[in-house]
């Protein structure tokens, strides 16, 4: 890439399975961090790309970083552009990694039980949860939780989840089947507005490695 201060570029990683997904891709790419990001308790990495840094920073956090131009572009999962709003990110490549669909899950029957009232729905898309239930015309009471998500419907918390589901092991653990699909969900290539235009150059580069880097890990 272009060394020149001009054209560097901040790309922000999502911590977690979209960063241990997107390391293989960076490395098809011909990217490669100083240190591994995965064992390193740093958070900003420099590159074996003199015009490229890496910030390895929450995944709900990425859009807020992209949009306010504190990194380039960056990598996010679809979940987190819908939820906290991408409309204002370019969006130019599905790296097709990390895939995963957004579900309602819950006990057998749930939806049906509690057909008489407002569904109860626990989760941490509050906002894609009530857009969901609002295209279908259900009421809902919509519970905001961060983790243990599983355990709402054991313990009559709600009635019913929305969360990511990869391959529904833990669902059948604790008893509770997947009910609609309502997002097929992949990380995303997403790009400040203002950087697509003053660092077009090396923006295109990186995304055009990028493209490479995705289609050889899924080759």
């Amino acid at each position: 890439m272009n060394g020149s201060s001009d054209d560097t570029l901040t790309l922000a990683l999502s911590k977690g399975r979209i960063l241990e997904d997107t390391l293989p891709v960076l490395a098809a790419a011909g990217i490669e961090p100083e240190v591994d990001p995965e064992s390193s308790r740093k958070l900003v990495f420099e590159t074996n790309q003199p015009g490229l840094r890496l910030l390895v920073i929450r995944a709900s956090d990425v859009p807020t970083f992209v949009s306010y131009g504190a990194a380039d572009i960056g990598v996010a999962g679809k979940d987190v552009l819908i939820e906290h709003g991408g409309a204002d990110l370019y969006e130019p490549l599905d790296l097709g990694i990390a895939r995963c669909r957004l579900m309602t899950a819950g006990l057998p029957g749930a939806m049906d039980e509690a057909s008489h009232r407002p569904l109860r729905v626990a989760t941490k898309y509050v906002e894609t949860t009530r857009a969901h239930f609002a295209r279908i015309g259900r009421q809902v009471e919509i519970v905001k939780l961060y983790g243990s998500m599983e355990l709402a419907p054991l313990v009559g918390l709600a009635d019913v989840i929305v969360d990511l589901v990869d391959t529904g092991n833990t669902l059948r653990a604790n008893g509770l089947e997947p009910f609609e699909v309502i997002e097929d969900i992949s990380a995303r290539l997403v790009v400040n507005k203002a950087a697509q235009k003053m660092k077009h150059a090396a923006i295109e580069e990186l995304v055009e490695l990028f493209g490479r880097g995705a289609s050889s890990e899924a080759a």
